[in-house]
């Protein structure tokens, strides 16, 4: 089962995992990516990622196939799955995305291809076999280990940044069997230059993946509990890290906004397959309670810094992190919604965020010209590098006379501004 140049690969969802994956594939292989958003396609096709992770001459001269028609992908040798796994307003697993594509790939199976069908998706264990192998076997109507394969992958992209991109870092691969993960090793290999590693099995690399985005949202929850704690003791959290930092093995997490398509959703797929096996995770959903209160906790405190006034407030950011448009479960309206709470007057401003889905996603106008005035509190919320290489008069201006600064990620330490400025 080894790879050749010759494979047919088609890669289901492109987005921000998909379709880095697709172009970086289409070097090696006769790769279609799929895509049920004809807009998305639509935009592709004229050299437009509006994720920012591919390069508009990247994909223009990518020989990557782009179609919206399942019937386009039928017969192919490997089908990679790269859909969204959220969760619901219970914060439940929402398989829903995995589901739809999984049946759409069925019926796209040849069983005389014993075509691969790899899942990238981050799920939780038992998903890829339990769930979607059935649903595969009941809409191809062929049999699963004779006539198709089943693998995982999981998917490692960390929007924004041009490190550590799909052709660079390790590949966690696993097959069904050994001949799958061999063949599956060998088309991931040919992609990174990190190299592969071989899980033991499917559910090993499902647990991997689920493990990788909790441990960091439990480390990102004591962060912020701490901050809230030495808040009280009237402690900066970055003095205090600046110190804690010199130690070999202190692990340097920092506070902040838990959001985004990740580290926010995975560990309740975790937590839930817990509970299913009647165990209860407790630190998992107690690092999740933390970082889901954080954006709160932050607006009450601007609130007391402001001396229980209400005023106007400018909030820069509003993506889930810096320097990426994506807008996906940002915890900034958390802060939002709070500071509106208490009375006040808030003016968002993002430069890199779609206004057409910060409407859509959060009933938000963002505001052209927010820049243009002052304000009694300017928040900034999410360190994007244009904010960065703002002047300290720039940053002045935006403060009213007797305003605050509540600069939430230490963005202009050591800068001359002449409004008090607050920070975690």
């Amino acid at each position: 089962m080894s790879a050749t140049s010759n494979e047919r690969i088609v890669v289901i969802g492109l987005g921000y995992v998909g379709l880095p994956l697709a172009v970086a594939l289409a070097k090696s292989f006769d790769v279609t990516g799929l895509d049920i958003d004809q807009r998305r396609i639509d935009e592709l096709k004229l050299g437009h990622d509006r994720t920012n992770e591919v390069e508009p001459d990247a994909l223009k001269a990518s020989p990557l196939k782009l179609t919206s028609t399942p019937a386009d992908c039928a017969g192919a040798d490997v089908y990679i799955v790269t859909v969204p796994t959220p969760v619901d307003a219970q914060n439940q697993p929402d398989l829903k995305p995995v589901i739809g594509a999984t049946r759409t790939v069925a019926a796209l199976l040849d069983g005389a291809k014993k075509p691969i069908i790899v899942y990238e998706s981050t799920v939780y264990p038992g998903v890829t076999e339990d769930i979607c192998g059935p649903l595969l076997e009941e809409g191809s109507r062929l049999q699963r280990g004779s006539d198709f394969f089943l693998g995982y992958s999981p998917e490692r992209i960390n929007p924004g940044d041009r490190e550590h991109t799909v052709d660079r870092i390790v590949k966690v691969v696993a097959g069904e069997n050994e001949a799958v993960t061999d063949r599956l090793c060998a088309i991931y290999g040919a992609v990174t230059s990190a190299g592969t590693f071989r899980a033991a099995s499917i559910k090993a690399a499902e647990a991997a993946k689920v493990i990788e985005n909790a441990q960091r949202d439990i480390n990102i929850a004591f962060m912020n509990e701490i901050t809230q704690i030495f808040s009280r003791l009237d402690l900066s959290i970055w003095d205090v890290l600046a110190a804690a930092g010199t130690k070999w093995n202190f692990l340097k997490f920092q506070p902040g906004l838990v959001g985004g398509h990740c580290i926010g959703v995975d560990p309740y797929y975790l937590s839930f397959r817990a509970q299913e096996l009647g165990i209860d995770p407790n630190v998992i959903l107690s690092g999740r309670s933390i970082n889901d209160g954080m954006g709160a906790w932050v607006a009450e405190r601007i609130h007391e810094k402001r001396g229980g006034k209400a005023g106007s407030a400018l909030v820069m950011g509003l993506t889930f992190k810096e320097n990426v448009p994506d807008l996906r479960n940002s915890r900034v309206i958390d802060v939002i919604d709070r500071l509106k709470a208490l009375g006040h007057e808030v003016i968002v401003h993002d430069p890199l965020a779609d206004r057409a889905e910060a409407q859509h996603e959060y009933k938000l106008e963002l505001a052209a010209d927010a820049l243009d005035r002052r304000y009694d509190t300017v928040v900034v919320a999410v360190p994007h590098e244009a904010y960065g290489a703002f002047a300290d008069d720039r940053v002045n201006g935006l403060v009213a006379e007797g305003g605050l600064i509540a600069d939430l990620k230490n963005l202009y330490a050591g800068r001359t501004l002449t409004a008090e400025r607050w920070t975690l």
